[in-house]
């Protein structure tokens, strides 16, 4: 165990579900919660118990969970105007929520004193310093959020000031300087957080950002680099407006580029992927692929300069080794590839292919894509190209014609039909069947046909199908790409098709994601793409 030089604070539960389109159940609170512990942060913020009964909820369940590193924090407001805080219920709540750490939140811009509080400067010192004061009484570690800081320290220095010293008179434990509109510089937040601790350096200093201007991570780091040990953020940066600092890019950046400890046991950072795509998926927020770190792109290598660079020299292209963060490196395959990219995706998949059969693979890639194809979403069709160019392949059939007919009957609506005729290890077969489109109608002919040599077939599973328009102009007789997902079991792969006529564009995908699952998957001890 390393000592913790920075403590992280996650606000994910609290600032985090004031994005826009996140709502998080009580059970879904509960299971972040010990997320968030394993990975190690400090602090978990769980909410606001005084805004609503789910909060409320939340600090009375939470207190049966067993965490092993958190503390978790109950957020609330000072007292308000002309109360005293014994007498105020949002002071109340927050004692109700038996929490050992509690979090308060005041003014410091004066703007906010007049005309939202609409108040006199020397009320809300005063609301500050006897809130904090009276949680202290009670035996509470207090952290104080200095709202709008930053901008109140532009328009009335020494007020904003003020508002700290009283605070720290209140017997705060730390000071955390907001940024809540997020529109301040790094070096604005350098100055400040300095100034702040050259005024009080016998106390813990935080920062909490938002990203309005792009900028709360780098004014995160910049507050850290300035003497900051406390730092506030959200799980893949979810908050209001633009979002709050991004906790899956600092707290690596903490840890493997600055050299500062900010977790107890910083082996956990493996799990941050997991955890960033886990709470994504609570959220139900589709993961950002192109996040730093975690990512499914972040590591993902497509022009073949790149590749090659690669092939040499792993950290030719790579900040870091991916492991570390618990993602992995991945090659992409599109026209802008060279040989390297079609050996590097050979090797992941375990196949021995030369590099003539690499090169002839990579110029027919390059042809399809022109033609509307792409690889990257649907590695199983590379796969199976890779198979097909093998000296000894020998295909499991081969088409000798299909049709599909699609009516609208009186009386039993529309029907769809497909006849499939292949030749399946020199034998013709010749099977027909209804579905509830022309391209179910397809996969269960193709299935009846097959099934019987290959029995494994049955437990496939047609589970997502996707349909693009890439040339909407050309209205109808655009071209029209497919990508299909097949699973079975615990095995997904994912195979496209593409042309002018959809039905060809599915069946081309369908034979894919067939021959794939039964001559890759299938096949003992070869990997799968998933």
């Amino acid at each position: 165990m390393n000592q913790v030089q920075v403590a992280i604070y996650d606000t994910t539960l609290r600032d985090g579900t004031q994005r826009e389109g996140i709502s998080l159940s009580l059970a879904d609170k509960l299971r972040i919660t010990r997320l968030l512990d394993d990975l190690g942060v400090a602090y978990i913020e769980g909410g606001w118990p005084g805004s609503n009964p789910k909060d409320a909820a939340y600090f009375k369940e939470v207190q049966n969970l067993d965490l092993k590193h958190a503390r978790v924090a109950a957020f609330g407001s000072t007292c308000r105007k002309g109360t005293e805080p014994a007498d105020d219920g949002n002071i109340q709540a927050l004692v109700d929520a038996n929490t050992e750490v509690v979090t308060l939140v005041g003014k410091t811009s004066m703007l906010h004193v007049t005309d939202v509080l609409q108040t006199t400067p020397d009320e809300n010192l005063r609301m500050i310093r006897e809130s904090v004061r009276y949680l202290k009484s009670l035996g509470k570690e207090v952290v104080y959020d200095a709202e709008h800081f930053f901008d109140g320290a532009k328009l009335d220095m020494e007020y904003a000031f003020d508002t700290l010293q009283a605070a720290r008179d209140g017997g705060a434990d730390a000071i955390v300087l907001c940024d809540t509109n997020g529109g301040s510089m790094p070096w604005e937040v350098t100055e400040f957080v300095t100034k702040t601790r050259t005024l009080f350096p016998e106390i813990e200093i935080g920062i909490h950002t938002h990203n309005d201007g792009e900028l709360a991570v780098a004014n995160s780091l910049a507050a850290v680099q300035a003497g900051a040990a406390h730092v506030q953020g959200t799980i893949n940066g979810y908050g209001e407006r633009c979002g709050n600092a991004n906790l899956c890019s600092i707290i690596p950046d903490l840890q493997l580029k600055l050299g500062i400890d900010c977790l107890p046991d910083p082996k956990r950072l493996n799990s941050l992927t997991y955890l960033a795509r886990t709470i994504a998926e609570i959220a139900n927020i589709a993961p950002d692929s192109h996040s730093a770190y975690v990512g499914r792109s972040a590591f993902a290598h497509k022009g073949g300069i790149h590749v090659a660079a690669i092939r040499r020299n792993v950290d030719s292209y790579q900040h870091i080794d991916p492991a570390l963060v618990g993602n992995k490196m991945r090659i992409l395959l599109s026209d802008l590839s060279g040989r390297g990219n079609v050996l590097s995706k050979a090797e992941e998949l375990g196949l021995d292919v030369s590099k003539a059969e690499a090169s002839q693979v990579l110029e027919e890639i390059k042809l399809l894509e022109n033609d509307g194809y792409v690889f990257e979403g649907a590695e199983a069709s590379v796969a199976v190209r890779l198979h097909r160019n093998k000296p000894d392949y020998e295909p499991i059939f081969s088409l000798i014609d299909f049709s599909v007919i699609v009516e609208d009957r009186r009386g039993r609506g529309q029907v769809s039909e497909a006849m499939v005729k292949l030749d399946v290890s020199g034998e013709v077969v010749h099977t027909a069947a209804e579905g509830n489109g022309p391209v179910n109608a397809l996969d269960l002919a193709l299935r009846k046909a097959l099934v019987p040599l290959y029995p494994d077939l049955a437990s496939f599973q047609l589970v997502d199908y996707k349909v693009r328009i890439l040339d909407s102009s050309s209205a109808t007789a655009a071209t029209t790409r497919v990508l299909i997902d097949t699973q079975c079991g615990g095995t997904r792969w994912s195979t496209v098709g593409a042309g002018t006529d959809i039905i060809r564009a599915s069946w081309l995908a369908l034979v894919d994601a067939v021959e794939y699952g039964l001559s890759i998957v299938c096949a003992e001890g070869v990997p799968v793409v998933t």
